[in-house]
């Protein structure tokens, strides 16, 4: 039997608001950094762990034969066809310094595909839930995104990653656009900043280098609000195994063409080599 994608958001939503209760209570106990990644500055609390360990185990406990996808930790390989990609606080950095963007982030897909997913801001308790087809809210709200302006009076969120080659690749390609839209904005999660463009509160988002459970539930937000949202080939970071391009992108898919356009003129995107 296929599996209900708003049975599935239903799951996602009940167990992501317990994991950002743990993480709020690990944070009124203090911040402590267990590790760190691709870089010094890449780091990992024990609230990541904490979080993610809870989620399999909520996940497991509701459908034990489904797999999971995680950010912290070895994937779980099940024998349904649904798949949980998970990331237990997206915007590590900002949770370390207590700035109010993160979140955490679950997105279910069955055969490859995502039908359902939750971003809840744990600073905030704020709320983005999305089901294939079905719309998108914010704390039960329908969402839609902001009337496409011209492109020199957009607003834009990006984001860096945490190799300093790629860091300073990134910032020349801001730096191009900067002076070409109304002003960028770096808030510190990929997942939250695609919900704001589901909710009006950007007008687009480009990033180099995000993984799958940065943007999976995020990026079925903002479509279903009216976004269109790519992978796009670009050449600072190589595709994650099987994905088409390293560059997230979304933006109303009214001012799409437009967008994307800017962004290989300001060398986000390159075009796919024959």
């Amino acid at each position: 039997m296929t599996p209900d994608p708003a049975e599935l958001l239903d799951v996602a939503c009940s167990v992501a608001r317990q994991a950002a209760e743990l993480v709020r209570q690990h944070r009124s106990h203090g911040v402590t950094v267990a590790d760190t990644k691709s870089s010094s500055v890449d780091v990992v609390t024990e609230a990541d762990r904490a979080s993610e360990r809870l989620i399999r185990s909520l996940v497991l406990e509701a459908r034990p034969d489904d797999s999971i996808l995680g950010e912290e930790g070895d994937d779980h390989v099940g024998t349904s066809p649904v798949r949980w990609v998970v990331d237990p606080i997206d915007g590590t950095v900002n949770y370390l310094y207590g700035i109010p963007e993160y979140a955490v982030s679950m997105a279910a897909e069955v055969d490859g595909r995502v039908v359902a997913g939750v971003v809840h801001n744990v600073a905030t308790g704020v709320e983005y839930a999305a089901v294939l087809g079905g719309g998108a809210t914010r704390d039960g709200v329908p969402l839609r995104v902001r009337d496409v302006p011209p492109v020199q009076q957009r607003l834009v969120l990006t984001g860096f990653g945490y190799d300093r080659e790629v860091r300073a690749g990134q910032a020349e390609r801001v730096a191009r656009l900067l002076p070409r839209v109304r002003d960028v904005r770096r808030m510190g999660s990929c997942a939250l900043d695609l919900c704001h463009v589901a909710e009006g509160a950007a007008d687009g988002y480009v990033e180099e280098g995000p993984h799958p459970w940065d943007w999976s539930a995020g990026a079925l937000v903002a479509a279903e609000a009216g976004a269109t949202f790519a992978l796009l080939p670009g050449s600072l970071v190589a595709p994650c195994e099987g994905q088409p391009g390293s560059v997230v992108a979304a933006a109303p898919a009214a001012g799409w063409d437009e967008f994307t356009a800017l962004l290989a003129d300001c060398g986000f995107v390159i075009e796919p080599r024959e």
